[in-house]
């Protein structure tokens, strides 16, 4: 029996463990803090279900991502994915490249003029014609972890460790690998799986990774994004909003901001956004300071004063999130002598998380392939 060792518990790493022990695999899973811990890209309950991209491989990933999450919700019986539709605007969007690879690959969409879509959508103010797609939502992505994790201990096959923290994978003599932690203690096993989210640049020089492999592999730029929850203006008593939000892009030349309702993790009283990527550059997750900039608050203030009149412009809660981007945001998916990485997935990975795991799971065993620009050396450059 192969045992495979993943490192990290979010998202990735969790579906990694749920795909493995599917198919009779062992695993150990190891994480620095706890499962869908706040220091992380997979905490909370509010992260964005959409297939909107200006890239059909993407936009045919999530097709297949879906079926995905819904055969996990059928088999735990546990939502995941809260459908709102999603609206995509702004003079840098470009809907006519989404709906013509919404036509391709058979996703359901509307496209509406300003007007008509304020009528539809009054709690917006939009400056172009607005994509509809319905089938987009929200995802609860702590629960999805842990909804994944428990089905793979489940199995019997699978075993989570938390605090502790990887120091060093070395290759075995006798084949396979051993993992160390910061204080000694060592899991060995055949098959290394790094999910390191964040922590993967400060990671990378300790995994015995080929120099060549090394060198291949693209720039990571760790973000420390900022997010604000505004209240909603027509709400009911407990701040529900009366009327349904659904997630949405706007990207303009000005600015390039996403939101979603904010869930659980501020109440359902509000609805979640921030600018996209406008975050500071740090090293590592091992960097952030969980801060707030008055600069940013100023910004989004503004944002949603201007462009969100259903909400009112006062953060009542707010939120630091990583994003660990590749410069074209490309995801790295690849394997080299047993150890699999699948990381970096620059801010957009959470609605892939089941196919992601898919994919490693495939290149642990040998029973499958990847996306070839997901490879080292082998992403697109456009």
């Amino acid at each position: 029996m192969t045992h495979h060792i993943v490192i990290g518990a979010g998202l990735t790493g969790a579906a990694a463990a749920y795909s493995l022990t599917a198919r009779g695999e062992d695993v150990t899973v190891l994480e620095r803090h706890t499962p869908a811990n706040d220091r992380g890209s997979s905490h909370g309950s509010a992260r964005i279900f959409r297939y909107a991209y200006p890239d059909r491989l993407y936009t045919e990933l999530v097709v297949r991502a879906r079926e995905l999450w819904d055969e996990l919700e059928s088999k735990s019986g546990v939502e995941l994915i809260t459908r709102t539709g999603a609206l995509d605007f702004g003079d840098a969007r470009h809907t006519d490249l989404l709906a013509e690879i919404f036509d391709e690959v058979g996703v359901e969409y509307e496209i509406l003029d300003p007007a008509r879509a304020a009528e539809r959508w009054p709690q917006f103010a939009f400056d172009t014609e607005v994509l509809w797609h319905p089938d987009a939502g929200v995802i609860d992505a702590e629960t999805s972890v842990t909804t994944m994790l428990d089905r793979a201990v489940d199995t019997g096959r699978a075993r989570i460790l938390t605090d502790w923290t990887v120091t060093e994978v070395a290759r075995r003599c006798a084949g396979g690998f051993s993992v160390t932690s910061a204080t000694g203690d060592v899991v060995e096993g055949d098959r290394v799986i790094v999910a390191a989210g964040g922590w993967l640049p400060d990671l990378l020089g300790d995994l015995g990774l080929p120099q060549a492999f090394l060198e291949a592999l693209p720039t990571f730029e760790v973000r420390q994004e900022q997010a604000f929850h505004m209240p909603y203006r027509d709400a009911d008593e407990d701040g529900r909003p009366s009327t349904p939000w659904p997630t949405f892009i706007h990207k303009s030349g000005e600015l390039f901001t996403y939101g979603l309702p904010g869930g659980r993790d501020a109440g359902f009283a509000g609805q979640k956004f921030a600018q996209f990527n406008g975050g500071k550059v740090i090293d590592s997750a091992l960097d952030q300071d969980g801060q707030i900039t008055e600069e940013m608050r100023t910004r989004m203030i503004d944002y949603a004063k201007r462009n969100l009149p259903g909400l009112i412009p006062e953060p009542y809660a707010e939120t630091t999130c990583l994003f660990t981007n590749t410069p074209n945001e490309d995801f790295v998916i690849d394997e080299v002598d047993g150890l699999v990485i699948v990381s970096a997935c620059s801010g957009h990975g959470a609605k892939f998380a089941p196919l992601l795991g898919e994919f490693a799971a495939d290149l642990a065993t040998g029973a499958g392939e990847v996306p070839e620009r997901f490879r080292v050396g082998g992403a697109s450059t456009s």
